[in-house]
């Protein structure tokens, strides 16, 4: 009796977190990224390239985002920052286009997402992850988080660490449908993570969950077919681009 007493007493003081904000920051190995531009068509113009930019700039560019959470609704947003005018600062697996409203109930998503130029407007179901747990545990900004595994656009690895203090089922960009808040983020074949580092556990201001309004209307579907009509001719530079802009 004393020893389930202590059970009931512990699981009433236990807290979970279920309105707040998220900062991340995403860390991108631009190396890897432009090594992987590289083709035997190309490589007398870029390898020197490469090698010059090596000596002048960090391996890996740091960018920074929040995560707001409030009554299983999430918005993901950029936090802008100045980048380096480079050959390679286009590049979208290093940048932060998207901002994501996110409605768990509903599993619908709008996404304002730029283009270059254009801004559209992506409205649709969010995204369907078969997740595999594991039992591999690993702290990330205070929490104790699970490890889970998955395969998205049929080529996409993805490791992910959530915990379930936090029961929204919501994550950095278009990730989510764990038992709990995904804290990190790691795509290791496209040589980016996402990363929390610092979870403030407070009311949500309305402002901060407006649903994104500019921007041309599309489905998923449609975008990818603008995307592959826009870069049709990009050679080597369309794949990596396409799949960034698509994540």
């Amino acid at each position: 009796m004393l020893l389930l007493s202590g059970n009931m007493l512990f699981a009433q003081n236990e807290h979970f977190t279920t309105r707040g904000t998220i900062e991340f920051e995403k860390s991108a190995n631009m190396f890897a990224l432009i090594k992987k531009l590289i083709t035997p068509d190309n490589e007398a113009f870029f390898t020197p390239i490469l090698e010059s930019y090596k000596k002048t700039q960090s391996q890996f560019t740091k960018v920074k985002s929040t995560l707001t959470f409030n009554d299983n609704k999430t918005m993901y947003a950029p936090i802008e920052s100045e980048s380096a005018n480079t050959i390679f600062s286009d590049l979208a697996m290093s940048g932060q286009p998207n901002v994501i409203y996110t409605d768990l109930d509903t599993k619908t998503s709008v996404t304002q997402k730029k283009v270059y130029e254009e801004v559209f407007m992506v409205k649709d179901s969010v995204r369907k992850i078969t997740w595999k747990i594991t039992d591999e545990t690993r702290e990330i900004a205070g929490y104790t988080c699970r490890r889970a595994n998955a395969l998205v656009m049929d080529s996409v690895y993805v490791v992910a660490f959530y915990t379930d203090k936090i029961p929204v089922s919501g994550g950095p960009e278009s990730f989510s449908g764990l038992p709990g808040m995904i804290l990190g983020l790691a795509l290791p074949h496209e040589n980016i993570s996402w990363f929390a580092t610092k979870v403030t556990d407070a009311p949500v201001e309305p402002k901060a969950m407006i649903i994104p309004k500019k921007g041309k209307v599309v489905t998923n579907k449609e975008l990818v077919t603008t995307l592959k009509q826009l870069m049709k001719n990009w050679g080597p530079w369309a794949q990596p681009q396409m799949k960034a802009l698509t994540l």
